[in-house]
This record gives structure tokens, C-alpha cells and sequence, in this order.
């Protein structure tokens, strides 16, 4: 689901900011408000709908569908940077791009046959471009990952045409301890925003920890503006490719 260089550290924080899509708070979403109602409430009606919302079952969590295609933008606010991006899925495979070679951030994220890749091609001051790669992760994993999403609530997306949206987090902690004054290390952190009637179209990520080492402030946003359930293109790039 963003994934960078330092992904290659853990499977799961890896893959849970590709595209999906991920420390200790994150700064509020892009145009990201929660619902209020059209008019005040008073009386019983106020007690009916307030007892109607707390019945309200929580919804699947996100899980990203075998083939979409997708195009928005890629944020990293310190730097000053947006940069085209794409997303898109083929018969479980997945690929993030992000930028091109006429801008100063291009990268690419893919899911290709049970490995993750990961490749840097441009960032500011950086000079390795490696392919990094995490055997034994595909679409299974990310999405059984994301089963263990918190609920935010439901949000609108303040943006044209205006989202309405379930936001999602997604955390990843070191060492897994049981509550109590344990020592713990946030890893990473994702805020995943799908469409309320569908939790396959992602509509904005949110994700921030190691996974974005390169970003000064650890923090790097995707914002789709259009998301199709239909099969799009993936492709390994030939750096990434086994030798021989």
C-alpha cells in the first residue's frame, strides 16, 4: 500500500503504508472533517439519533480489491512537494508511482508475485537508488493486516466533489507488549480513508513513521481523485528484476 527504502525493515510496516497505505498522533487529514448535522437537534428526536448512531454497527475494514486503477496526487508537505500519482492493480499484483523524471520526487512502489519492491529513482538528497525487496508479501497479507484497522469514524472529504468517507488507522508498535508500563517504539502509522459503500475504493493515505526516513517530518499523504474497479497496469521495473 507509500513504501520506501526503509520498508525493507519489517514486512508489516512495509506494507501497511502502500498503498497501500502508515507515530504517536497524526496532523489532521487533507480537507478531512467529521460529519455535522444540517440543523440542531433537541428532545427526544436528539436521544432517538444519538441512540440510532451508537447502535450503528462498525464497518468491514479497508481492503484493497485484486484489480483498480487510480490517479491523484502524492503530498509531502515540508518539502513543498505534490507530484502525480498513480495507483493501480491487476490480478492481485499492485503498483504505486509517484512523480516522473521531470520532477524532483519519483518512486515506485509495487507488489509483484509475492515480493514487495521498493525503488527510489529521485528524493531530495539522496544518492542510493537501490531495489529493495521483501520476499513472501502479496495482497493476502496487506489486507490481513488491515483486518486489524481501528475504526475512526465516518468522515466528508472537503474536497470537489466532496467524499464521504470511513477513516481507518493503522499502527505498527515494537515490541508487541500487553498493556501496562511496558517500553514500546511507535514504528509507523496509517490513516486510511475508503468510501463509505465500498471499503475497496480508497479515497486518501495518510502515512508516517520509518517507512518515510527520507521525509524530514516522517509524514507523506496520497490523495486519489478518481479510483476505478476495473484491471489496471503493473509493471516490474527492470532494476528490480532477478539477475539472470
Amino acid at each position: 500500500m507509500g513504501w520506501k527504502q526503509a520498508r525493507r525493515r519489517t514486512a508489516t510496516s512495509a506494507a501497511l503504508a502502500g498503498v497501500v497505505a502508515l507515530v504517536l498522533a497524526a496532523p489532521p487529514s487533507v480537507g478531512a472533517e467529521p460529519r455535522t448535522a444540517t440543523a440542531p437537534l433537541s428532545g427526544a428526536v436528539a436521544v432517538a439519533v444519538a441512540t440510532q448512531r451508537n447502535a450503528s454497527p462498525t464497518p468491514p475494514p479497508p481492503r484493497l480489491p485484486r484489480d483498480f486503477r487510480g490517479k491523484g496526487k502524492w503530498i509531502v508537505r515540508d518539502l513543498g512537494i505534490t507530484v502525480p500519482f498513480t495507483w493501480q492493480g491487476r490480478d492481485g499484483d499492485s503498483q504505486m508511482t509517484a512523480g516522473g523524471p521531470q520532477y524532483p520526487i519519483w518512486f515506485t512502489n509495487l507488489i509483484y508475485r509475492d515480493t514487495l519492491y521498493t525503488l527510489t529513482y529521485k528524493w531530495p538528497g539522496l544518492n542510493e537508488h537501490p531495489c529493495s525487496r521483501i520476499p513472501g508479501f502479496n495482497l493476502e497479507a496487506l489486507n490481513q493486516g488491515f483486518e486489524n484497522a481501528r475504526f475512526v469514524g465516518p468522515e466528508t472529504l472537503r474536497r470537489t466533489p466532496q467524499r464521504r468517507v470511513n477513516h481507518w488507522r493503522v499502527g505498527v508498535v515494537f515490541p508487541n507488549l500487553p498493556p501496562g508500563n511496558y517500553p514500546r517504539l511507535p514504528l509507523a502509522l496509517g490513516d486510511i480513508y475508503v468510501d463509505e459503500n465500498n471499503r475497496g475504493t480508497f479515497w486518501q493515505v495518510l502515512q508516517f513513521g520509518v517507512q518515510n526516513l527520507y521525509d524530514p517530518e516522517l509524514d507523506e499523504w496520497l490523495v486519489m481523485d478518481t479510483f476505478e474497479h476495473r484491471p489496471g497496469t503493473v509493471t516490474l521495473p527492470q532494476r528490480c528484476e532477478p539477475p539472470g
